[in-house]
């Protein structure tokens, strides 16, 4: 009986060392989606599409100017003991993130949006041919999700800085180009993959909605499309 008891004994005290020893080993990356969900997304009356328009909107995925060796990574979190993790995007890359996020913001708008991902490298002579009328595209030039973890919260931020175009497909002319930027942070009591995802989608919304609510932006685009 005290054998059995012994022994019963050694597999917990076993079993507490291998969770002490998994909890002091950290994650070797983290992995987020990034998405940004235009249903909540308030749009200007000056935006909207004409009901009687025809026009057809394409969105080409964006290019990753970044400077550094990998732009898969799109942060760093920094854990309790001081440990830098890596960041990665989950299901869909940061440039087509962006080009989906556009996409829901328009057609939210009423415009006529397809489904497909154009590739564009932002040249006049490489614009691509299709059914779309006005073709929008452009650079991820800055996108770092950072949080440092601690006590009692966690501190997250995100930033965000893209330069697009726009561009009439019929002439295979360039009509805009501009930039928009994004800074977004948070404490959050708690800490996740999806407290990381949040912080993306917050931060391309941001973009996205400051991009279009722009006068100027919102007037080229008209002007396009009436031609």
């Amino acid at each position: 009986m005290k054998v059995n008891k012994l022994c019963y004994l050694w597999k917990w005290i076993f079993l507490i060392f291998i969770f002490i020893f998994m909890g002091c080993v950290g994650p070797s990356l983290y992995s987020v989606n990034i998405y940004y969900d235009a249903d909540q997304a308030a749009i200007p009356a000056y935006l909207k599409a004409d009901k009687t328009s025809g026009a057809i909107i394409s969105v080409a995925e964006f290019t990753d100017t970044r400077q550094m060796d990998d732009r898969l990574v799109i942060g760093r979190v920094t854990e309790s003991d001081g440990t830098k993790v890596l960041l990665l995007p989950k299901n869909v890359k940061a440039t087509k993130a962006v080009a989906n996020g556009i996409k829901e913001y328009l057609r939210k708008a009423g415009y006529k949006v397809p489904n497909k991902i154009e590739q564009w490298n932002l040249k006049e002579q490489n614009m691509p041919q299709g059914v779309a009328n006005i073709l929008i595209g452009g650079n991820i030039e800055e996108l770092e999700i950072s949080c440092l973890k601690g006590f009692p919260t966690n501190s997250c931020k995100t930033n965000i800085k893209l330069t697009f175009v726009f561009a009439d497909v019929t002439k295979g002319k360039i009509l805009y180009e501009g930039k928009v930027e994004s800074n977004y942070s948070k404490e959050y009591a708690l800490f996740s993959e999806e407290v990381l995802g949040e912080q993306a989608g917050i931060a391309l919304g941001d973009a996205i909605e400051k991009l279009f609510t722009e006068k100027m932006v919102a007037q080229k685009l008209k002007e396009a499309i009436a031609r």
